[in-house]
């Protein structure tokens, strides 16, 4: 009886079905996922090449050589650091996403269920989302600011005026992760504020 009752009209259920399309989008996640554990490979055996088999990193004749060996290293180690943020941002959009917009993965009581997986709803995901981003976007600053001291070396990436807007588009990203999370705030409040009158 339940069952004939809870039994979805056709164009309803239709609408509701057509969540299903969002699968593939989530699949070709996955594979972009695994590109990038690809890409922190080549990345990591780049780093051993600097280090260990007589990369720029291992001259140590002069004092420059020795700052512009480390620059190296640090520079590698961020991009390493960058891509296992954006992985984990591919992460918490594939699981999360799926799960408040597709369908429920029923993890409960595993082992390994993430923490953040057991109250995540379309708010959470965008507030996570946003500091990740935020996250993300520090570590090419910090890249950037770490590289404009060879602003006038042949090569250099970066002019003034790029850096200037790097920095501002870094700062809109954490004023706009403030007034999702601002907003977040005053939405889970109002429901309150409404029985209490």
């Amino acid at each position: 009886m339940s069952d004939h009752n809870n039994r979805l009209q056709p164009l309803p259920a239709l609408i509701f079905a057509s969540r299903w399309l969002q699968l593939p989008l989530y699949l070709g996640l996955i594979v972009a996922q695994a590109i990038y554990v690809w890409q922190f490979g080549i990345e990591l055996i780049h780093l051993v090449n600097e280090v260990f088999l007589g990369g720029h990193a291992t001259e140590a004749v002069a004092p420059e050589n020795q700052k512009s060996a480390e620059i190296v290293i640090m520079l590698i180690v961020l991009g390493l650091i960058d891509v296992v943020m954006i992985s984990n941002l591919l992460v918490m959009v594939i699981v999360g996403g799926y799960e408040t917009f597709v369908s429920r993965l029923r993890l409960e009581g595993h082992p390994d269920q993430p923490e953040w997986l057991s109250h995540v709803n379309a708010s959470v995901l965008k507030v996570k989302l946003a500091m990740a981003i935020i996250g993300i976007s520090s570590i090419h600053l910090l890249k950037t600011f770490i590289e404009i001291g060879n602003l006038g070396a042949p090569g250099s990436r970066f002019t003034e005026a790029g850096v200037m807007w790097q920095t501002i588009i870094h700062i809109v990203f954490i004023l706009s992760a403030i007034g999702i999370a601002y907003t977040d705030k005053l939405m889970a409040a109002t429901p309150g504020k409404r029985t209490g009158h």
